[in-house]
């Protein structure tokens, strides 16, 4: 499945209306969870006075949006266009970070950790429930924040092999 993008504007954040998250990640379901990997790209589109120097994941509203969307969809993280750094743009949202000019996002190296090990849980069952355990899925996006996993908690956590 092409690539495809959740626009979100100040209504929608201020609201918290999550409904083109719903309309867009229900789409890409529809397929399958193969085709509705790694798919999906967020546009946020918001009045910004040009002196302003945060980065969006610095805007309150901003984050809270994704902090909503993150708990109805924990394992959205799964459906995000790695290629084009929406990964790590969304854990951006959710997990507290220093961005540098030079070295760019410096994450919390304990937050960081603790939210990759939430995902790898709920995404790892979510999978099991679709009926499409993979280890090699968990293991490129742990890997892509920088973790390489044991493949002793994947044995754990879907069985050998």
């Amino acid at each position: 499945m092409s690539s495809s993008e959740i626009k979100l504007d100040a209504t929608t954040l201020e609201t918290l209306d999550l409904t083109p998250a719903r309309e867009a990640i229900a789409q890409h379901l529809k397929p399958g969870i193969a085709e509705a990997e790694q798919s999906l790209r967020f546009t946020i589109e918001i009045p910004r006075d040009p002196s302003d120097p945060r980065e969006l994941s610095e805007i309150p509203e901003v984050r809270l949006w994704f902090i909503r969307l993150d708990a109805s969809y924990p394992w959205l993280p799964l459906l995000l266009d790695w290629s084009s750094g929406e990964l790590a743009r969304y854990v951006a949202m959710l997990v507290p970070h220093e961005f540098h000019r030079t070295e760019g996002i410096q994450f919390n190296p304990e937050a960081l950790e603790i939210f990759l090990m939430n995902k790898i849980f709920v995404i790892a069952a979510w999978l099991e429930e679709q009926g499409s355990p993979s280890r090699s899925r968990l293991k490129a996006m742990s890997q892509l924040l920088g973790y390489e996993l044991d493949d002793g908690l994947f044995d754990l956590l879907l069985g050998p092999g």
